[in-house]
């Protein structure tokens, strides 16, 4: 079995030798830690190959000179980063003022100027199931180009100026799906971050009204083509699980951490894929043995041998080597009924 059979037999809910495997690294650990990552990578490689675009860095792009410093993005936003390889911090938004929003126009040039050649030859190459990832969803780009407050404000209140940007952001989120699934990729990731430790950032009445037809014609764009969608997501976002199932969305990424892992289990189990997050705090500050028996207690109420489970872990700079290592090898062997395989 390819590690591309794996992953597509566990979003098809079927028989699968073992859970598919995903492990991101963040870059300050890739640059601090290569040894360890490449050690992890050999005992236990993934299942997935991640694709970005390949574009240029388009019009508006300033780079920084150096891995740490201030530098612009494609959207017009200006970030930070303070050491290498660490988190960028968005310090301005370039549509803060509302008169900016008028004659704001998204970059077309990231999606035109992409080498698909390429990407087609990267999955012509591999046997692994090759995962493309998007740009910001529309609700997290609202945010970075208006600023938290004031994005979350204008959607409350409708807006006109902000439902136009809404729009534009959207027709640009359009096109970016049309490029995908002409692609050779297997699936394609969405992202937005919709959820708080506690709840949702906004109202599931809001979050139904505005976004979910947005990401139902995503779907539909990408099903058309045959391409599976990831969804990934932060925080507490179980009220609006049900609508990822309806528009079609294959495996969510949730911290499950924040949930009732039983009650998802009881729900969705067969339904929706979960991208299983391994829990973060667990990784910093626990023993393996408490983190092979998190992993248990996860597969115990969502592993049933038929797939529907990929085991994913980050690898952040508070985690150590052993820790990462117990994740991973907690979701072997397989399930009763399923032979296990390295």
């Amino acid at each position: 079995m390819t590690s591309r059979d794996r992953v597509i037999r566990a979003l098809l809910h079927a028989p699968v030798d073992r859970a598919p495997r995903d492990l991101w690294a963040t870059p300050e650990v890739e640059a601090s830690r290569g040894d360890e990552v490449a050690e992890m990578q050999f005992r236990c490689p993934s299942d997935f190959l991640r694709l970005e675009p390949k574009p240029a860095k388009g019009h508006r792009a300033k780079t920084a000179t150096s891995d740490a410093g201030e530098y612009t993005d494609a959207w017009g936003c200006v970030w930070r980063v303070t050491r290498r390889g660490g988190a960028a911090e968005l310090i301005q938004s370039p549509l803060a003022d509302d008169a900016a929003i008028a004659g704001y126009r998204p970059p077309f040039d990231l999606l035109e100027s992409g080498n698909r050649a390429a990407v087609n030859q990267d999955c012509r190459a591999s046997s692994r199931f090759v995962l493309a990832w998007t740009e910001r969803g529309p609700f997290g780009r609202l945010q970075v180009l208006r600023g938290e407050e004031a994005a979350l404000s204008d959607l409350g209140q409708r807006a006109g100026p902000l439902m136009t940007l809404l729009g534009a952001i959207h027709e640009f989120s359009v096109r970016e799906m049309e490029m995908w699934a002409e692609s050779d990729v297997d699936g394609v990731v969405l992202r937005d971050d919709w959820g708080s430790e506690q709840d949702l950032l906004l109202s599931t009445s809001l979050w139904r009204e505005l976004f979910k037809p947005l990401y139902r014609s995503y779907c539909e764009i990408l099903h058309a083509k045959d391409k599976f969608v990831f969804f990934h997501c932060h925080g507490y976002v179980e009220a609006i699980i049900e609508d990822l199932v309806e528009i079609g969305i294959d495996a969510v990424r949730v911290r499950l951490s924040l949930l009732d892992v039983e009650a998802l289990a009881k729900q969705y189990r067969g339904r929706i894929a979960f991208w299983a997050e391994a829990d973060r705090d667990l990784l910093a500050r626990a023993a393996p043995k408490e983190i092979r028996c998190a992993v248990h207690r996860i597969r115990s109420l969502l592993d049933s041998g038929h797939g529907g489970l990929i085991a994913q872990c980050d690898w952040e700079p508070n985690a150590c080597f052993e820790n990462v290592a117990a994740v991973l090898e907690a979701w072997l062997p397989s399930m009763p009924g399923a032979v296990a395989s390295r």
